[in-house]
């Protein structure tokens, strides 16, 4: 028969104890600790079963072939990938509930061109049906499975031997082997791992779909984020149209690149080219707007900052941006304060990326400056101009990289002049772009240049 035993599991970490404790001594978190029942088989002689063990091998004696990547038929999934997805990694998709991450997997698999298998733990053929059909429709060879045990799944596997297979959602599985909830630790932990082993075994990619936790992290283990080859973070806000396809961990690309998409009554819709979308057609006679030359793993865009400068009504000023470091934001204005002489203490400032974009590129910092002397000032920015710099805390202007892709992708969209730090104007080829450059050393000089 099978032998139960019994396991306190901390639901923050992972973290496993005889008996139950108050405080996780691996986290630090109070009352974590659930009894799990985990039962385990014995082997069919009653002893530990034999097999065949892998043999340690010298690194110049391995023997490596190029990698043939699928093509998924989706571009900006491709680009987050590095280029498409390799077969036999596991790939996990986690954002918010209602965000697109079923609708995604979902055209994926109608417009992959492979013999596809869909297992989803949360919705009947019958509804998956009806929304493959709003979403056009597409390939005739993908399958679709309701179930969420395990071992069903992989004996499914085995016997159509899918050549893409995707999992919506880990959370929902479970593994008859362990006695708990499907989404808790040692469930997750066990389901991606057994995944994990079924496509290496079988050269065959796997998608999974993740929940997040209020924080914003993937639920579950932690150890999920490192079983798995690839994980992205799909972003945005669903009020809004657009979404960010974002790679957080890849081991066959980098993790700079994002892919962006717009939500539309048909699924979602490839955004080849954001900047157009992004930079905001209003009038120009609106102050405390400002276009950055941004660029986002190797893809550049223009996007818009928006600022809004206003006196404090309360006895603290308010510091409040969205897709913005807030940090960087109070530093910005404490050097706007010190080396430019704008008293901004008793202000409340507002930062706004438009569009529901996150960015983290340093160089943003001259057009966040730029939005918010404009705003002070309440005089507009010339629409035709763009920025592209990063500012120190001395008030120096500091060079930024890959400055011509920010060239050329302002000059593509029409505008006309660029202000950008000083140093790199000797990497510049002055006859290239049809931009007039500003050059700015320091933060005194933006006003100078702006308003004259």
């Amino acid at each position: 028969m099978a032998k139960t035993r019994s396991v306190y599991v901390c639901q923050n970490c992972g973290a496993e104890s005889a008996k139950w404790i108050g405080k996780c001594n691996a986290c630090g978190e109070w009352n974590t600790y659930v009894e799990q029942r985990i039962s385990k088989g014995p082997s069919a002689s009653g002893l530990t079963a034999r097999r065949d063990y892998a043999v340690p091998a010298y690194l110049h004696e391995v023997a490596t072939a190029p990698v043939s990547r699928i093509d998924l038929k989706n571009g900006e999934f491709n680009r987050v990938l590095g280029g498409g997805i390799v077969p036999g990694s596991l790939v996990l998709i986690g954002g918010e509930p209602g965000i697109g991450k079923s609708t995604l997997a979902l055209q994926v698999a109608l417009k992959a061109e492979k013999n596809t298998l869909y297992i989803s733990g949360e919705e009947s053929p019958q509804q998956i049906k009806l929304r493959a059909d709003r979403l056009g429709g597409g390939n005739g060879n993908c399958q679709v499975l309701a179930e969420t045990s395990l071992q069903a799944i992989i004996t499914q596997v085995e016997q159509s031997k899918p050549q893409l297979l995707i999992v919506d959602s880990i959370q929902t599985l479970y593994s008859e082997g362990i006695e708990s909830a499907p989404g808790t630790i040692s469930q997750v932990r066990d389901c991606a791992a057994q995944l994990l082993r079924v496509a290496k075994t079988n050269h065959m990619p796997v998608v999974l779909i993740g929940h997040i936790t209020k924080d914003g992290s993937i639920a579950g283990p932690k150890a999920l984020e490192h079983i798995v080859d690839t994980v992205l973070q799909f972003e945005g806000d669903t009020h809004h149209l657009y979404r960010i396809l974002r790679a957080v961990k890849n081991r066959f690309g980098s993790t700079s690149e994002i892919g962006v998409y717009e939500m539309t009554g048909k699924g979602l819709r490839e955004i080849l080219n954001p900047s157009e979308l992004l930079i905001n057609q209003q009038p120009a006679d609106l102050s405390g707007s400002a276009i950055a030359a941004n660029v986002e793993g190797n893809r550049p865009i223009l996007i818009e900052v928006q600022s809004l400068v206003s006196s404090a009504v309360y006895g603290t000023p308010q510091r409040t941006s969205t897709g913005f470091d807030t940090r960087r934001l109070s530093m910005l204005l404490a050097v706007l304060e010190k080396r430019a002489s704008f008293k901004l203490a008793s202000k409340d400032v507002y930062i706004n990326i438009a569009g529901g974009l996150r960015v983290d590129d340093p160089a943003i910092d001259l057009a966040v400056v730029a939005a918010i002397l404009s705003s002070t000032v309440d005089i507009p920015v010339d629409p035709n101009i763009c920025f592209a710099g990063e500012l120190g805390l001395s008030g120096e202007i500091r060079p930024v990289t890959r400055i011509e892709q920010r060239l050329s992708e302002a000059d593509k969209l029409g505008m006309k002049r660029i202000m950008m730090p000083r140093f790199n104007r000797k990497s510049v080829d002055p006859g290239r772009f049809g931009l007039e450059i500003i050059e700015v050393s320091r933060v005194q000089d933006i006003p100078r240049h702006l308003f004259g």
